[in-house]
Parts: structure tokens; sequence; C-alpha cells
């Protein structure tokens, strides 16, 4: 009687210590990749160990971007010049993986059907490589397909992949792909947050770039709170000498980034000019030219100039489209300055007017379209007559202390602000 050791028991013992080495990469694979949310460091990492485990001449990662729909190399080794090109989506067995969500094995690619045997012998002349044998993994992470893993020839004599390497490369392409999405996200966080610095760093300059209530007694006092980090509203007084106030407040249409750029660049120009020409309309012409030169497409900016002289107790306007400012007399009445000229940036060489206003014991107010436009829970917006009255009920106090205290008062009754808040109080004397 004959005793023969069963196959399948042989074959276990000859695959246990395959399982156990393989275990043991995936296991320090996913603790290097811990150590690193750097997405460069991660690609290398990755493609290092697959290409020792895997015995591949060559492999490279990539990646989808979304945008484009085009495959981007973003990590080779072994293989040039692969970071030129971008790959449909459906190119060569990387789209036959994405498409199948799973680990392809091309045995010999000269053997395959014509279209991927085309695709690889064209690649081939633009990397100077030699394609023989193909395994490609999609890097799939949160049930999302990211990009791929692609090796090329096993570094043996017919230089062909088996399908025991198809299997392989499915299960280290898992954590890869995780530890690739998390290095992502961290990148992308990182640049998030450099954006994010980049745009306080912005809205401290544009800060600076408006005039500083005095401490003393002015007839001049503003504020300015940004619906966001930074603001498309400016306001600029300043004392001119000789009794005289120029001072000037403007609103650039649209939000964020751009919006603020062109605040900047109103709010220098102005600055400068503001000190040589005290024409409230020659200011705008100049202004407006400028501005026409750089604007895009789109934008304008609405602006209020003028120039106080308490000698003369009289108000020189000029206005570009802006709200018309509201003017307080001594005995409690309300009117309005409504004579107003194109914004600024929509046609070169438009002529402004100015006007002349008798000003004596009154309070001025110029704002931007934030104040009465903002809305209270019920969805109400505050409106003129709603500025108005927390106008009436603060005028005792100081202009700047008044101005902090009337938009303290409208935000904490639970008005919802989502524009830029702006006012400039000129109080005669």
């Amino acid at each position: 009687m004959f005793l023969f050791k069963p196959k399948n028991d042989q074959n276990k013992k000859e695959e246990t210590p395959k399982i156990n080495v393989d275990l043991e990469i995936i296991t320090k694979l996913n603790q290097e990749f811990a150590l690193s949310l750097d997405l460069n460091d991660t690609l290398k990492t990755a493609l290092q160990v697959i290409v020792a485990r895997i015995n591949a001449q060559a492999a490279n990662i990539f990646l989808i971007n979304e945008k484009k729909r085009k495959f981007q190399c973003i990590a080779s080794l072994h293989q040039d010049y692969l970071d030129e090109y971008e790959l449909d989506l459906k190119d060569g067995v990387m789209g036959k993986a994405v498409e199948q969500r799973k680990c392809v094995r091309v045995g010999n690619v000269k053997k395959d059907v014509r279209e991927i045997a085309e695709f690889y012998f064209d690649l081939d002349n633009k990397t100077n490589f030699t394609t023989f044998s193909v395994l490609c993994s999609p890097l799939i992470a949160a049930n999302e397909c990211i990009g791929v893993i692609h090796c090329l020839n096993k570094k043996t004599n017919d230089k062909l992949f088996i399908e025991d390497d198809r299997k392989l490369l499915e299960t280290l392409s898992a954590p890869a792909a995780l530890a690739i999405r998390n290095a992502k996200m961290a990148q992308e966080m990182i640049e998030k947050n450099k954006i994010q610095k980049e745009v306080e760093i912005v809205g401290e300059i544009q800060k600076s770039l408006l005039s500083k209530n005095k401490k003393e007694n002015f007839p001049i006092a503003g504020i300015n709170i940004p619906a966001k980090v930074v603001s498309g509203d400016f306001y600029n007084f300043s004392d001119l000498g000789n009794g005289m106030y120029g001072f000037g407040v403007a609103d650039v249409s649209g939000k964020g980034i751009k919006s603020s750029l062109l605040m900047s660049k109103a709010s220098s120009l102005y600055r400068c000019l503001s000190k040589t020409d005290f024409s409230a309309s020659n200011l705008l012409i100049q202004l407006n030219n400028e501005i026409c030169e750089t604007i895009s497409r789109g934008m304008f900016v609405t602006m209020l100039v003028g120039i106080y002289d308490s000698n003369k107790k009289e108000l020189l306007l000029s206005n570009a489209g802006h709200e018309p400012p509201l003017i307080f007399s001594k005995e409690g009445s309300f009117s309005s300055f409504t004579e107003a000229g194109p914004p600024l940036g929509i046609m070169p060489n438009t002529k402004y007017t100015e006007n002349k206003i008798s000003f004596s014991e009154s309070s001025m107010y110029i704002f931007t379209d934030g104040i009465t436009e903002i809305k209270n829970p019920k969805g109400e917006m505050l409106g003129s007559e709603g500025f108005q009255n927390y106008i009436k009920k603060h005028q005792s106090k100081p202009n700047s202390e008044r101005l902090n205290i009337i938009v303290s008062e409208i935000l904490n009754e639970g008005h919802v602000q989502k524009d830029d808040l702006t006012i400039v109080a000129v109080d005669g004397n």
C-alpha cells in the first residue's frame, strides 16, 4: 500500500511563506505611508516597494485630472518623458483598468488585440522604451478611482507577467491608493491654507489703505466691515489744509479677490490724485480714465468724492453712480444729493459734474448698499428709512464712536451681513 501526500497540502505550504511576505510588505507599506503626508514622498515610496515586489522593469503612477478628463503621469520609475504627455481616459490598458475597476494583465503586448498593441507601440516610440508585458491596477480609495499604477515588463528572461503578479499588484494597490488620496488631500489643504493666508495678507493691506479715524475732534470719520476677509469697498479722507478736507467712498462691483484688487488700485489712485487736485469732478475724470485702461470686462466702480470747506461752510460733491448720500440737518430732517454720472470703468473720457452745497451744523452720511440692503431674520431690508432711524438715535455721539455704535447695533439686532458695510460721516460745524 502506497501513501501519497496530497498535492494541495504541498501547494499550501509553498504559498504560506509568500502570503506572509506580502502581508509583511503591506504592513510596512502602510507604516511608511502613515509617516508621510507629502505626495511626492508617498508616490516615490509606493513605486519603489511595488517595483521591488512585482520584480518589474519600470512602473508609473497616473492620476486622473477631473477637469481635463485625462491621465497625467505624476511619478515614474525607470521610464522617461512620461510627464510630457497627457493620455485619454480610454487609452490603453489604463482605460480598461479604470472602466472595469480591477487590475488588468496583458501577458504579451505583441499578441494582444490591435488597439492595445498600437497604443504601446506609439508610447514606446515617445519614451524610448520597449513594452513586452503590462500590469495595470486602478487606485480606488473611498470608492473613487483616482488613477492607476502601471507596471511594465517582468525582470525575467521572457519579460512577461503571470496571473500571480496581477493578484499581487491588486493587493498592493489598495494601501497605495489610500495613501495617495490622503497625501493629495493634505497637499490641497496646505495649498488652501496658503491661499487663505495670502488672502488675509491682502485683507491687511486693504485695511492699511483706509484712513484712520482721528482721536481728536475731526469732521470726518469712517467705518468698513468686510463681509469676508477682503473687501470691495473703500473710503479715504484727509486734511487738505486751510480748513479744507477731502473724502471719497467707493464700491467695486462683484466680490472676491478680483474685486479687492480693483478696490486697492482705485484707493491708491484716489489717495495719490486727491493730494494735488482739489476738484471733485476732475478727480473722477482722472480716476475713470485710469481704471478704464485695465478693468476687466463687466466690472465697474461706483464712487462719490467731495471736498468740505469748513470756512465757507460748503460741500463740493461729484458722484459716479454711487448711492445718494444722506444729509441730516440741525432741524432733524433728511435730504439727499441725487445727481450722479455713470460708474467708473464703463467708458473713458466721461465728463462728471460737481455741485456746491451749503453745509452748516449738519451731518452727511456716505454709505455703500451693504448698509441699506442688509436684511433682518424675516428677510426685510433695512432700507434708507431704517438707516435714518439709527442715525437719529445716535447723532449726539462723536462721529467715529457714532459709526461704531450704529453698525454694532445693526448687526447685534440680528441683521445678516452678506455684503461689505461702509459708512463715512462728515460733520459740519
